[in-house]
């Protein structure tokens, strides 16, 4: 099952499907190692969503909603 990773719950591991978004956004989520093909797990969501914390390749990583909702995962 694919979703976004901003559908994601706490705990909940996946991997990198795709990353979608324009230009600016795409090119700074894989300068962090946001690629296809990367395991993930969801570490820490705010009260209101917004950002979360993932860990990726071996550290957590901060995201805003609307850079996670450009990551398509799926899910283990």
């Amino acid at each position: 099952m694919v979703k976004l990773l901003s559908e994601f719950a706490v705990g909940e591991s996946g991997i990198i499907k795709s990353v979608k978004g324009e230009g600016r956004i795409r090119r700074r989520l894989f300068d962090m190692g946001v690629t296809p093909g990367a395991e993930l797990t969801m570490r820490k969501k705010a009260p209101l969503g917004d950002p979360i914390e993932i860990t990726l390749r071996g550290y957590e990583l901060t995201l805003r909603k609307d850079e996670a909702s450009c990551v398509e995962v799926e899910l283990k």
